[in-house]
């Protein structure tokens, strides 16, 4: 691998990193991709390079660039002829454009890949780039695999006009003919992506991975500050300022996103055999069931040390990816989601996260979700509906979050839009309350065609406290309450809310974590192995029916 574009040479041997200005040693550089040791600084790789490091060897297969001729509709000078700029780039670079679009394979799977060069005119948009990428995506849908989009640019080319910023369009359709078609989509953004590329094809992708350190925006930080007249912070921009602002999946490091990538495009493959159903892995006789006080499950159900949705992520499922925000402004800490394989199916698991101690507890909101948090389970549960990807929900929170943010920023519709999502999506969804079921928060995660219940979960439409301090004026009457709503799994099968109980071990789940995942594992496998094989349309008839008998006797 050549030296990357940003790296100053010292001689032969040595170069300072642009990051951190260290000094590198030119082999030890190369070995890393282009890596500094010292700070990690992601330098840029050329198109070539970037292909070579994430197909297959041997898999890659260029599509055709192009006739190599010059389009120059407005012939374009500014210092220089736009022609002469063009010919400069193709001849310093080796390259017809500013985009080199391939297939092939990332560990066995096959791939569609457009990857921009940012040496070409810095990566502009122009209208041979849009077609190129338009081409990609027309190859992807015309062959049925993934698109792998890696973006390097500055924006759209000027010199082009409106042809240049009708790519936007172009190429946003194409993303949306994928969308109906199916057919998974990917970004790798590297440093830097702004302007009509960012605008478009780059950000419209079911999942977005960006290098460490990448800038990502519309306009770039010298032009916002010099229109705003306001200092922006040091990290705007980066892949870390985008995490934290919801607006992309993952965080990669160079070196591992071909196992990431190799992973995520298995997605659109042959759809795996059928799981096995687990004899006795759901409690469906109320019998079979001990009755208890309210308010000792309540108690269990509350337990610090019982798992998680990320704990239970960790024992049921293979390959597990987090996948975080809302491509919006936020990524609540409440929800978690993500991709994993269950038996070698890749479901969406997206739950409540409170977490173990009270640093993590203040950290994930005690499990209370944000309006961003329920449009963040909506994003996923759109992926999982597009790829036809079964749908597991953990539900553990005492509610959505209440306060002047969460009201100012939508709360009610965002879970009210949950729920007419959920309702209407074409793949099976299992809903599990493993801990606390608690209101509009947990029913925004519990539209689904099997409920269950976990031996020492509570389901309720308010917190027994809250019922207590409402109707009888004192919270100590919490255990009074608890009783009288009926929040227990005995009751909650016994009057049909859940489908059935998964049992968990003496004690409660957090005496033996372990063995309680090993349970819920079952019971998520042996509802998926009765819903994988029904129809899109009739899980949807069904679910719906479902829902619609509960309170219907209340007319008879």
């Amino acid at each position: 691998m050549s030296l990357g574009t940003d790296q100053q040479l010292i001689d032969t041997d040595w170069l300072i990193c642009s990051g951190c200005r260290s000094l590198v040693y030119r082999r030890r550089f190369a070995d890393e991709l282009c890596v500094c040791p010292a700070c990690g600084h992601h330098d840029r790789l050329s198109a070539t390079e970037r292909l070579t490091l994430l197909l297959d060897e041997g898999s890659c297969s260029l599509l055709p660039a192009g006739t190599g001729t010059v389009f120059d509709p407005l012939e374009f000078v500014d210092s220089r002829p736009y022609v002469d700029r063009l010919r400069e780039a193709r001849e310093t670079t080796d390259l017809d454009e500013a985009v080199v679009c391939a297939r092939g394979t990332i560990k066995g799977q096959p791939v569609v890949a457009a990857v921009m060069d940012f040496r070409f005119l810095g990566g502009s948009l122009g209208a041979a780039t849009g077609e190129l990428i338009t081409r990609a995506a027309e190859e992807a849908l015309a062959e049925r695999v993934p698109l792998l989009l890696v973006t390097a640019s500055g924006g759209a080319r000027m010199q082009e006009g409106l042809f240049s910023l009708m790519q936007m369009a172009k190429t946003s359709q194409a993303l949306a003919e994928l969308d109906e078609a199916g057919i998974l989509t990917l970004t790798l953004i590297t440093d830097p992506t702004y302007g009509g590329v960012a605008a478009s094809f780059t950000t419209l992708t079911d999942i977005m991975i960006a290098e460490p350190g990448a800038r990502m925006g519309f306009a770039g930080r010298r032009v916002i500050e010099q229109t705003i007249g306001q200092t922006l912070p040091a990290d705007f921009q980066t892949a870390e300022f985008l995490l934290a602002h919801g607006l992309i999946d993952v965080i990669q490091a160079r070196r591992q996103q071909r196992a990431t990538l190799g992973r995520l495009l298995s997605l659109g493959g042959p759809r795996p055999p059928d799981l096995p159903a687990v004899e006795g892995a759901v409690i469906r006789d109320v019998a079979e069931l001990r009755s208890r006080e309210a308010w000792t499950v309540v108690q269990l159900a509350r337990e610090l040390d019982r798992p998680t949705t990320l704990d239970y992520a960790g024992y049921m499922l293979d390959g597990f990816i987090e996948l975080h925000g809302d491509r919006m402004s936020a990524d609540c800490p409440a929800i978690v989601g993500g991709i994993g394989w269950l038996d070698g199916v890749p479901v969406m698991l997206i739950g409540h996260q409170k977490g173990h101690g009270t640093h993590e507890l203040i950290a994930r909101n005690f499990g209370r979700a944000t309006p961003e948090g329920h449009r963040k389970v909506a994003r996923l549960m759109r992926t999982a509906a597009k790829l036809g990807m079964p749908i597991v929900t953990l539900i553990d929170t005492q509610g959505a979050e209440p306060g002047l943010a969460a009201e100012e920023h939508g709360q009610a519709i965002a879970i009210a839009e949950n729920l007419r999502l959920m309702s209407g999506l074409p793949v099976p969804v299992v809903a599990v309350v493993i801990g606390e079921g608690g209101s509009g928060g947990a029913l925004a995660l519990g539209i689904a065609d099997r409920v269950l219940a976990c031996e020492n979960a509570v389901y309720s439409v308010i917190s027994p406290e809250g019922c207590a301090a409402i109707l009888w004026r004192s919270a100590a009457e919490g255990p009074r309450a608890a009783a009288a709503l009926r929040v227990d799994a005995r009751e909650l099968l016994r009057m049909g809310f859940v489908d059935g109980v998964v049992p968990e071990p003496e004690g409660g789940a957090h005496t033996e974590p372990a063995r309680a995942a090993a349970h819920l594992r079952a019971a998520i496998t042996s509802s998926l192995a009765e819903l994988l094989p029904v129809d899109g349309a009739q899980l949807v008839r069904d679910r719906r029916a479902r829902f619609r008998r509960h309170g219907a006797q209340a007319c008879p």
